[in-house]
């Protein structure tokens, strides 16, 4: 008796996991769709790089990058910035971006969100480079 409630209960952990992964799952295709649809359309040049958005859990990274070379030309991160909100640490690091970007003569930038929807961190880092003067 007690071997068969644990079996059953087994069962039903093994069901709501396969639900879960599935679910997962679904997610990572949509992102990864979203993904390939805006790089699709995007490339930078080294007169109008393009300007990727990273965003992990913890940190928000943004790079310039030109397609043809394969090259980065700029970076920043918010690792430095320990003592703001996420989006406003996102912000500074479009902030940086654009003031790096303007020291190396780039006034032009194609901005690429990468699977990530415009919106909160990503949107903040574009923000961020257009108010040091970046055209996006």
């Amino acid at each position: 008796m007690l071997m068969k409630l644990f079996e059953e209960k087994q069962v039903k952990k093994q069901l709501v996991n396969k639900k879960t992964m599935n679910k997962i799952k679904k997610l990572n295709q949509i992102r990864l769709r979203r993904k390939r649809r805006t790089r699709a359309k995007i490339k930078g040049t080294i007169q109008r790089p393009r300007l990727s958005v990273f965003r992990s859990n913890r940190y928000t990274y943004a790079q310039l990058i030109d397609d043809e070379k394969g090259h980065t030309l700029v970076s920043a991160s918010s690792r430095d910035f320990k003592n703001l909100s996420k989006v406003e640490a996102a912000k500074k690091v479009g902030e940086i971006i654009g003031e790096k970007a303007l020291n190396l003569g780039i006034k032009e930038a194609v901005f690429d969100r990468g699977s990530y929807k415009y919106h909160g961190r990503v949107k903040a880092v574009a923000e961020g480079a257009r108010e040091k003067g970046l055209k996006i």
